[in-house]
């Protein structure tokens, strides 16, 4: 059976961050931007040294999580950003991208041939891809249709774009996906607790800052789109083609077999 996978879009394909910094840069200053990214790299390691001094229960003993009591609230609210902002702040920059013509065209790939090769892949596996996105609307043309073309001028051609909200875990159950790939905890997080599709995440961060429970969750860790779909091709062979070393890989990362199997 074909492999049902969803990739999230901005952090994991697109550089989002990195035009949203250059926007915000020009309405609130370098200087401001600086100061509110010390304080946000000051307040990670706080965070990290807490959890990582938390007792966690054993695997045994651990109940299924619940989802986060945000999830809800949040599901009118844009992406978040990685740098910090205050809500009037974060307010203004969303005014100013909805001003902005053809803005989700404007990106860069993060990882310059990932979406090429993933179409590639797809097409040689025959995998049913779709691609999920939180993306608020700019002026001109719809989020989903921004979307498109950019993954088309990547080398993807007819892509599947859903705009959505709400648990990631409730879309993958609803469309009986087997994997999720999503560059945020809290998504990952969604669909181990909301579905039976396995969850990637790709964490570009230093892996010290890898939430705790991630792993102990069943949730895979890869740096890379690239070793992403390394693993995912293993994954779709055949056990006698797989080497040794691929084989411990995806057993660490908790995904020997696709859920559906």
């Amino acid at each position: 059976m074909a492999l049902r996978i969803a990739f999230d879009m901005d952090g994991v394909l697109a550089d989002m961050e990195t035009e949203l910094l250059r926007q915000a840069t020009s309405l609130f200053g370098e200087h401001a931007i600086r100061r509110l990214q010390a304080l946000q790299q000051r307040t990670s390691k706080l965070q990290t040294l807490a959890d990582t001094v938390e007792e966690a229960p054993s695997e045994a003993d651990e109940p299924k999580p619940d989802r986060p009591k945000s999830d809800a609230a949040s599901d009118d609210t844009p992406p978040s950003t990685k740098f910090q902002l205050s809500l009037k702040q974060q307010r203004q920059l969303w005014r100013h991208i909805e001003s902005i013509e053809g803005f989700w065209e404007s990106f860069h790939e993060i990882e310059p041939g990932a979406v090429a090769r993933l179409a590639a892949l797809a097409a040689d596996r025959r995998w049913e891809l779709i691609f999920l996105t939180k993306r608020p609307r700019s002026a001109g043309a719809t989020a989903q249709v921004q979307t498109q073309r950019w993954l088309q001028s990547k080398g993807f051609t007819l892509p599947s774009v859903y705009v959505v909200q709400g648990s990631r875990g409730r879309i993958a159950a609803s469309l009986g996906l087997d994997f999720v790939i999503d560059d945020r905890p809290e998504n990952c997080l969604d669909v181990v607790v909301d579905s039976r599709a396995r969850a990637i995440l790709v964490w570009r961060d230093d892996e010290r800052l890898v939430p705790p429970a991630t792993r102990r969750l069943g949730i895979g860790v890869v740096k890379t789109v690239g070793e992403c779909l390394d693993v995912l091709t293993q994954i779709d062979s055949p056990p006698g083609e797989r080497s040794s070393v691929m084989d411990k890989v995806m057993r660490l990362l908790g995904l020997k077999e696709p859920a559906s199997v």
